[in-house]
């Protein structure tokens, strides 16, 4: 049995907004996803988030998204592969600017949501984001979707990759996420996260959501910080990892 990852996107704060509970949760996983001021944080939450990772020795990563706070980095956008290859440029520059003036590494990039999700399906914008992490920083890991176009085009790269697998939601025939935008795409009991967590973790495979059975490959397992559930899901999911 294969010992995952634990990850966790935060430093979703920004401004007078208030969003996860980043004290509470970094203590109990293995890597933070910091947000990187496009989609959500701003420098003040990152410096924050960052020397919060650095107290309890956890992996620190990139979050970049797309510009989009209103929708979170959750809507779709059609940049351009050159753009979209700036925007990684921009926002894990700003996150390495803290990491270095606290004196510690930074180890990962996974995009956020819609760029996250757009750049697992479209080998253009993929190899922009591998090529965009590698000229920052050849020995940087490229997280991405189990399988999909972002990890081909970092291992293509030469980048060192991690399969990324999800406690909280659901999965399509051809192993994609379930859009947000169609029903039961985010699941919601607990009990059902457990279960696909420990079908991952004892079977590497998954059901996707029309029944059918499919192989997976998990390195590190990602569960959102934004959810009201998020600490009490992490706290059982460690359970199931660290076994």
């Amino acid at each position: 049995m294969k010992k995952l990852l634990l990850n966790c996107d935060l430093g979703e704060s920004f401004g007078a907004y208030q969003l996860g509970n980043d004290k509470a949760i970094i203590p109990l996983v293995d890597a933070v996803n910091i947000a990187c001021g496009f989609h959500a944080g701003d420098p003040h939450v990152m410096g924050k988030t960052v020397r919060l990772a650095k107290e309890h020795h956890v992996q620190i990563g990139a979050h970049p998204g797309f510009p989009d706070l209103q929708g979170f980095g959750r809507r779709k956008m059609q940049i351009s592969p050159k753009n979209v290859y700036d925007l990684i440029i921009y926002q894990v520059g700003a996150l390495k600017g803290f990491t270095e003036a606290n004196h510690v590494h930074l180890q990962h990039v996974k995009p956020h949501g819609a760029l996250y999700n757009q750049a697992c399906q479209d080998n253009d914008l993929a190899i922009a984001i591998a090529q965009a992490v590698y000229d920052l920083d050849p020995s940087l890991t490229l997280v991405g979707l189990s399988g999909s176009a972002l990890i081909k085009a970092g291992r293509a790269k030469g980048l060192t990759v991690e399969n990324e697998v999800f406690a909280d939601r659901t999965y399509q025939d051809d192993g994609s996420l379930t859009p947000r935008t169609l029903p039961n795409a985010v699941i919601d009991d607990t009990d059902k996260m457990l279960k696909q967590m420990e079908t991952i973790i004892h079977n590497g495979t998954i059901r996707t959501i029309s029944g059918i059975v499919r192989h997976i490959e998990a390195d590190t397992v990602c569960v959102h910080g934004d959810s009201d559930e998020a600490l009490q899901l992490i706290q059982a999911i460690r359970k199931l990892v660290v076994k």
